[in-house]
């Protein structure tokens, strides 16, 4: 019998939001896959300890996700953390993938499921609570409402074209890029809400375009109107 792969959504960053299956997964599982090299790095793995303080019992395996476009660093990282895990769900044992946000909205462990599936190894998604979702709540908006489109886009790469889609915008990660982003939704006369690091201890929240700073942090998040 081999083991199963589980991708856990971890939520945004408060742990109150982590969901009880997550929770419960997280204890069930054999092994912990870590998507950074130092778990006190791991955003995700901070998250999960404090609602799972078990975490910290278990064995752990450490995946080298590097932050890059390029396609082949990218190949090689995600097919050497495909192996690994590979290994260990070939001895039975089950695998649990910790993911901050959700599973299935721009995964680091989406990367590696099509590997495994190819493989035959049998691999489940266990939901997460959405950055945007979470934000909107801390914002105290509806994040859309009647028949309101919602669109979520990755700020990191060309946005001009997406602004011009109807409804609301969801601007994902915007903090690498956040100088020209504020200058292109300027360009569309829209209004914007940011919430950075949603749920963690240096969440911050602005109101208007004008108060978001141009060096806002990684997980910066907008709501483009």
């Amino acid at each position: 019998m081999t083991g199963i792969m589980y991708g856990i959504g971890v939520g945004p960053g408060d742990p109150e939001l982590m969901t009880l299956k997550a929770v419960k997964r997280i204890k069930s599982v054999d092994i912990i896959a870590i998507p950074h090299t130092d778990k006190e790095l791991c955003v995700a793995y901070q998250i999960a300890r404090q609602a799972v303080p078990e975490i910290e019992e278990k064995e752990c395996i450490y995946l080298s996700m590097p932050m890059t476009k390029d396609k082949k660093v990218l190949e090689e990282s995600h097919e050497l953390a495909a192996q690994t895990v590979m290994e260990y769900l070939s001895k039975g044992k089950d695998v649990g993938f910790i993911n901050l946000g959700d599973v299935s909205i721009y995964s680091t462990c989406s990367y590696l499921l099509d590997r495994l599936q190819e493989e035959g190894y049998t691999t489940r998604l266990e939901a997460g609570i959405p950055s945007f979702c979470a934000a909107a709540a801390r914002l105290g908006i509806p994040l859309v409402s009647g028949a309101e489109e919602l669109h979520i886009i990755p700020a990191s790469y060309q946005i001009k074209e997406a602004l011009q889609m109807p409804g609301v915008k969801v601007l994902m990660k915007a903090g690498r890029q956040m100088e020209a982003v504020k200058e292109e939704i300027r360009k569309c006369k829209a209004s914007a809400v940011m919430v950075e690091n949603c749920g963690m201890a240096e969440e911050k929240i602005y109101r208007s375009l004008e108060e978001i700073p141009e060096d806002a942090g990684y997980y910066s998040l907008l709501i483009v109107r």
